[in-house]
């Protein structure tokens, strides 16, 4: 599909279709980090708005902006290096960090929104109450405060259709618990009194930007709860015990992925210089190297295209075989 023209105007002037477009141009895109960012933000939201706080952000106020946007990123493909330096200038570890970091690049570079402030710390008495992630200016002058959230929940639930059954793979995180954060403390920040001091002037709009991927026990279909988005980014999950059998049904080369691959799906060129330490290996040597880890690992199957290269065609995690009963007390909690 084209990037400009009318008929990418009008697929961008539908809801919900930026999303659609998102496997195409990955397609068209070769560099890890460029593809992630395009997956920040064309791909679907993990919620629905849920008003009157919790407003969904959304990077393009227009189809052309979001057109525009397209272009940005191809152009940006074949000169990635001004990005990658960016990246490579702090050691990021954590996923959040590395999400922002591509989000604020967007608002600095690209054809749309512009960034007033990142990661504005509101303060009394010298303790921190908290941070603005994201002060953003539209094309259209509206003010915009945005909560960004990147999350990978495990279903762990009885299928009752809530979401305290999405718990994080660590079991330090929930999603009903992530969710009345975002509403009741962190929208809320720019209306406070504190935030009135620091000099950004008139009202801001709060809204969350909550992007990541939802995983569901193999063979298993419970119900969503309301509030999700239904066109979520999905995969599964299985058992140390139950891989074997799972993975004999699928004929995939395998992979591991780490913390900082968990955001588009991934696609891996042995050619090129920067990847030539990247390998698929089969089950077996797979369910060797995750089992030594201590708790849930994210694998991804891949596929060959003809031409040396490997396409993520699925992805979920390898759980210990004790880990749905110790997730279950903790989505009860």
């Amino acid at each position: 599909m084209a990037a400009t023209g009318p008929t990418a105007s009008a697929a961008f002037a539908a809801p919900g279709t930026p999303a659609a477009l998102l496997e195409t141009l990955l397609d068209t895109l070769r560099v890890p980090a460029v593809r992630d960012l395009a997956w920040l933000l064309l791909s679907s939201d993990l919620l629905r708005a849920q008003p009157p706080a919790g407003a969904l952000a959304t990077p393009f106020d227009t189809p052309q902006e979001a057109c525009a946007t397209i272009d940005w990123l191809r152009a940006l493909d074949t000169d990635p290096a001004e990005l990658q330096r960016d990246l490579a200038a702090t050691r990021i570890t954590r996923l959040g960090r590395y999400a922002e970091r591509l989000l604020a690049w967007f608002l600095r570079h690209g054809p749309a929104a512009r960034l007033v402030a990142a990661g504005v710390p509101l303060r009394r008495a010298g303790v921190t109450l908290g941070e603005c992630d994201f002060l953003v200016q539209t094309n259209q002058g509206a003010r915009l405060h945005w909560e960004l959230a990147v999350k990978c929940y495990l279903h762990a639930g009885d299928g009752r259709g809530q979401l305290a059954d999405y718990v994080g793979p660590n079991l330090r995180d929930r999603f009903d618990l992530k969710l009345a954060h975002l509403l009741n403390h962190q929208l809320p920040l720019s209306a406070r009194e504190e935030f009135a001091s620091l000099g950004y002037g008139g009202s801001w709009t709060p809204q969350m930007f909550v992007k990541g991927w939802l995983f569901y026990r193999h063979g298993e279909s419970p119900t969503d709860p309301a509030v999700l988005d239904p066109s979520h980014g999905r995969g599964w999950w299985v058992t140390r015990g139950d891989w074997p059998a799972f993975a004999a049904a699928h004929a995939w080369a395998w992979r591991a992925l780490p913390r900082l691959e968990w955001l588009a799906p991934r696609r891996h060129e042995p050619a090129a210089e920067e990847q030539a330490e990247i390998a698929c290996v089969d089950a077996r040597t797979l369910a060797e190297q995750v089992s030594h880890q201590q708790g849930p690992a994210m694998v991804a199957a891949f596929a060959n295209d003809g031409a040396r290269n490997w396409l993520e065609r699925s992805r979920g995690f390898i759980v210990p075989d004790d880990w749905p009963q110790q997730a279950q007390a903790y989505a009860r909690q």
